[in-house]
C-alpha cells in the first residue's frame, strides 16, 4: 500500500480501491494478508511510550488533559507530557491495554464502526480495550483492537492538531502506523536552546494551553513542597507539616510518608508560632555530603517570623540537627522572614532568598562554612508594591539564573489565586525582569502556570534540575480545597523563557 496520503476530498473512495486492491493481492495467492499480520513487534510493559503516527507526526493525546470516562484521544504535536505517555499492560496471548500515564485509563473502542472516536475508560480488561501489535515496514507498527479486528488510525488522513483517533479496515496506509518512541530512549522532535543547555529533547515548543499536573500516587497531599534528589537516585520532599514533614520516592511518581524531620518537636520554633508545632515552607538541597533544610516559624498574617537551618546526613526522620536561627522579622520590618530557599551561584557564593507579602522577596548572604548568615546585608530583589507575592525559588539554567515566584492568594482552598511566575538575569543578585523587561522589585513576572478547570491555585513552586531536565514542583487545590502535589516538566523556548508541558 502507498503510504502517501489521497488527495483531499476523496478518502472514502481512495479506502475503497485500497481494500479492492487488497482483496485482488489475497486473490493472488495471500501474500500481502499474510506480511501484513506479522505481529512480531515487542514491548517492554515497564516501560512508557510516545505513539507517533506516521502520517502526521503527531503524537496520541488525551483531548485536553482529561481524566474522566469517555474523553476522547486525538492526536496533537509531539511534547512527551504525561497526556502523550502510554504503558501496555499485558492482557496475554499477545494482547495489550494501553494505559494513559496522565489518567490511568486505558484506550477503548465503544463500537466495532468504521471512524468511531478512540476515547479512554476506566480498566475492564474486555476485548474493546485489547490491541495487538503488527508490525509495518520502518519499524512502524499497527495497532489492532480485539473485538473489532480494525487498525487505529487518524480519521480522514488529518495531519491536524485535535484531529481524531478512529478505527478502520486494517489496510497498512502511513495513518495507520506509529511509531512507539519509548520515553527517555532518546531524542523527541525537539532541540535544546542554544545558551540555555538541557537534557537533549527538551521541548522548545509551549502547549497551546497549560497542562494539567503530571501523574502522581501515594503520599500526594501536600503544602509548599521542595524536593531534593539523593545521591542513590531517589528522592526527598519536604513541605510544610507538624515538625516538617517528609515523603520520599524512587521515581518522582509514587510518594510514601516518611516521618517528621523532628520527630521530638522542635521547641526552639515555638516563640514565632504561638506554641503550634506546624512549620512552613521548607528548602531541603544536598551540598558538601550532607543535607540542608532551611525552614520557617511564624503565624498566619505575622511577620514575627524566624528561618532556621538544620542539617542530616541522611534526610531521614530524625536525623535532622539544629544548626540555629538564620534570620527573624518583627513588626518593625518591612520584610517577612519566612519562605526560604537558597542558591549557590557560579562563583561558589551562598544566598539565602526568601520573603511574604511585605515589601517583597528578600536575598541575604550566607556563610558556607556555617549555613548561617553571613553578614548584615539584605537586598530585595522581587516586589509588587504591596501586592501579593510570595516563594522565591532561585535556578541557574544556562546562561540566566531564574527567579521563580507565587503571586496572589494560597490558603484558601479552591478559592486560591496562586499563580506562578518567573523572571531572570545574569546574576544572581539581579535586576531580575520579566519577559517584557519589566523589573521584578517594579512588580514584574512573566505567568508560567496559573489555575484553570478543577486545578486552582497552583503555587509555592521549587524546580528540580534532574537527569532528565527541569521538573517543576508546586502545590494546588483540587474542587474539595484539598492542596495536592504537582509536578511538571520544563521547557525553554527558543528566546530562553521556560514553559510547564
Amino acid at each position: 500500500m502507498s503510504s502517501s496520503a489521497p488527495p483531499a476530498g476523496r478518502a472514502r473512495s481512495w479506502r475503497r480501491i485500497a481494500l479492492i486492491s487488497l482483496t485482488g493481492a489475497v486473490a493472488a495467492g495471500g501474500v500481502a494478508v499474510a506480511t501484513r499480520s506479522a505481529s512480531a513487534a515487542v514491548v517492554d510493559p515497564a516501560a512508557s511510550y510516545v505513539l507517533v503516527n506516521r502520517n502526521s507526526g503527531k503524537a496520541l493525546d488525551v483531548y485536553n488533559l482529561a481524566t474522566t470516562d469517555g474523553a476522547p484521544i486525538n492526536q496533537y504535536t509531539r511534547n512527551d507530557g504525561a497526556w502523550q505517555q502510554w504503558k501496555f499492560l499485558d492482557s496475554g496471548s499477545g494482547w495489550y491495554r494501553l494505559q494513559s500515564v496522565h489518567s490511568g485509563k486505558v484506550l477503548d473502542l465503544p463500537t466495532t464502526a468504521d471512524g468511531v472516536q478512540l476515547v479512554q475508560n476506566t480498566d475492564r480488561n474486555d476485548s474493546r480495550q485489547q490491541f495487538r501489535l503488527a508490525d509495518s515496514a520502518g519499524g512502524q507498527v499497527r495497532l489492532i483492537n480485539r473485538n473489532s479486528g480494525k487498525a487505529l488510525e487518524t480519521w480522514e488522513w488529518s495531519t491536524a492538531d485535535g484531529a481524531k483517533i478512529s478505527q478502520y479496515q486494517d489496510l497498512d496506509g502511513a495513518n495507520q502506523q506509529w511509531q512507539l518512541a519509548r520515553v527517555g530512549s532518546g531524542p523527541s522532535p525537539t532541540t535544546s536552546v542554544p545558551g540555555n543547555p538541557g537534557p537533549t529533547g527538551t521541548p522548545t515548543t509551549p502547549p497551546s494551553s497549560y497542562p494539567g499536573p503530571g501523574a502522581v500516587s501515594g503520599a500526594t497531599g501536600t503544602h509548599d513542597p521542595t524536593i531534593v534528589k539523593t545521591p542513590s537516585g531517589s528522592y526527598i520532599v519536604a513541605q510544610t507539616g507538624d515538625n516538617i514533614r517528609l515523603t520520599t520516592s524512587t521515581d518522582r511518581t509514587t510518594f510514601r510518608e516518611a516521618g517528621a524531620a523532628f520527630p521530638n518537636g522542635a521547641p526552639w520554633t515555638t516563640a514565632y508560632t504561638g506554641g503550634s508545632r506546624n512549620l512552613w515552607a521548607p528548602d531541603i538541597s544536598y551540598r558538601n555530603g550532607q543535607y540542608y533544610l532551611y525552614y520557617s516559624a511564624s503565624t498566619f498574617g505575622s511577620n514575627r517570623s524566624a528561618i532556621f537551618l538544620a542539617t542530616s546526613p541522611t534526610g531521614a526522620s530524625g536525623s535532622w540537627t539544629n544548626r540555629g536561627l538564620v534570620i527573624e522579622s518583627s513588626t518593625s520590618n518591612n520584610y517577612n522572614a519566612i519562605d526560604p530557599n537558597l542558591i549557590v551561584d557560579d562563583a561558589g557564593r551562598w544566598w539565602l532568598n526568601f520573603g511574604s507579602f511585605w515589601s517583597g522577596m528578600q536575598q541575604i548572604a550566607i556563610n558556607p562554612s556555617t549555613g548561617l548568615r553571613a553578614d548584615s546585608s539584605i537586598r530585595l530583589i522581587a516586589g509588587r508594591n504591596g501586592g501579593d507575592i510570595e516563594a522565591p525559588h532561585m535556578v541557574k539554567h544556562g546562561s540566566f539564573y531564574y527567579l521563580w515566584v507565587s503571586f496572589d492568594r494560597c490558603c484558601q482552598g479552591a478559592a486560591s489565586t496562586y499563580r506562578i511566575m518567573v523572571g531572570r538575569s545574569t546574576s544572581p543578585n539581579g535586576p531580575f525582569v520579566d519577559r517584557n523587561g519589566t523589573a521584578m522589585n517594579s512588580g514584574g513576572g512573566t505567568e508560567v502556570l496559573a489555575g484553570r478547570g478543577s486545578i486552582h491555585g497552583p503555587g509555592h513552586q521549587a524546580v528540580l534540575q534532574d537527569t532528565d531536565g527541569d521538573v517543576l514542583v508546586y502545590h494546588y487545590y483540587a474542587d474539595n480545597g484539598a492542596s495536592r502535589l504537582g509536578i511538571n516538566r520544563l521547557g525553554y523556548d527558543a528566546a530562553g523563557w521556560p514553559f510547564a508541558y
